[in-house]
């Protein structure tokens, strides 16, 4: 198994946690891609200030403004990493963003269900639907039959709070909306990775362990996994996946997760 190997990548929520994390690796990498877009909701704020560090030293980092509750904003983020491109795809796109409302399922409410949903699931929906464009260019120019992450893929990061069939973390974080949009997301995954097949795009559900970031920490108890550790682990799950992982739901170290 090799080191991952990519030529373009893009990730989403890449101001702090996972997301910056999965740049600080890309960027540290012997042979980085040659393009990393970065995607954050304000990439002016005070929030996305590390990140813009990062981009004036590393002419291949660009960051790219992006809301994923709204439509118009993630096609017009498909067509500026389009230009960057030009001729060539996008290998790699991994919807790391992600919302936690830390509420009881008595306290859960419409709003809080809608926004979670809207971030968490209809978000990498929307993403996948856009730059399936730009990840089937990508196959299609890659030599080599067979699905891997190196060709074209979507990787959703996932949770194990999103597995109907574990309990984890229950009594410490119901968390109800964020189980929910996570469980959705499993299954959209499911559905990336049947009808993109065809089209050479490898699709996983990814659980990056519980780590130590805003959103793993919003429960007041302190997790476990570092940034580092868990980002480093994922990478080396991704740089051995082929088509027989395609739709499945694997954790940071790649054991399967049970839907």
């Amino acid at each position: 198994m090799g080191e991952l190997c990519v030529h373009s990548v893009l990730v989403t929520g890449a101001n702090r946690g996972l997301g910056l994390g999965f740049v600080q690796h890309f960027l540290r990498m012997p042979k980085p891609p040659q393009w990393i877009f970065a995607t954050c909701r304000d990439p002016k704020g005070q929030r996305a200030q590390e990140l813009k560090d990062l981009a004036s030293k590393h002419p291949n980092l660009v960051i790219i403004a992006l809301e994923l509750a709204n439509p118009a904003s993630i096609k017009a983020a498909a067509a500026k990493v389009g230009e960057h491109l030009g001729g060539s795809g996008l290998n790699l796109l991994i919807n790391n963003a992600g919302l936690v409302k830390p509420k009881t399922l008595d306290s859960e409410t419409l709003e809080d269900m809608t926004e979670t949903y809207t971030t968490n699931t209809a978000g990498p929906l929307l993403m996948g639907q856009a730059f399936l464009p730009l990840l089937k260019k990508a196959a299609q120019g890659s030599p080599g039959s067979g699905l891997s992450c190196s060709k074209a893929a979507i990787i959703n990061i996932s949770s194990i709070g999103g597995s109907i069939a574990s309990s984890f973390g229950w009594d410490m974080m119901q968390v109800t909306s964020y189980r929910c949009s996570k469980a959705a997301l499993n299954m959209l995954s499911k559905c990336q990775s049947l009808a993109y097949r065809e089209h050479g795009v490898l699709c996983v559900a990814l659980h990056p362990g519980w780590v130590q970031t805003d959103l793993g920490g919003a429960t007041g108890y302190a997790p476990p996994v570092t940034v580092d550790d868990s980002v480093q682990g994922m990478l080396k799950v991704l740089s051995s996946l082929s088509e027989k992982e395609t739709g499945t739901f694997l954790d940071w170290e790649g054991n399967v997760i049970p839907w």
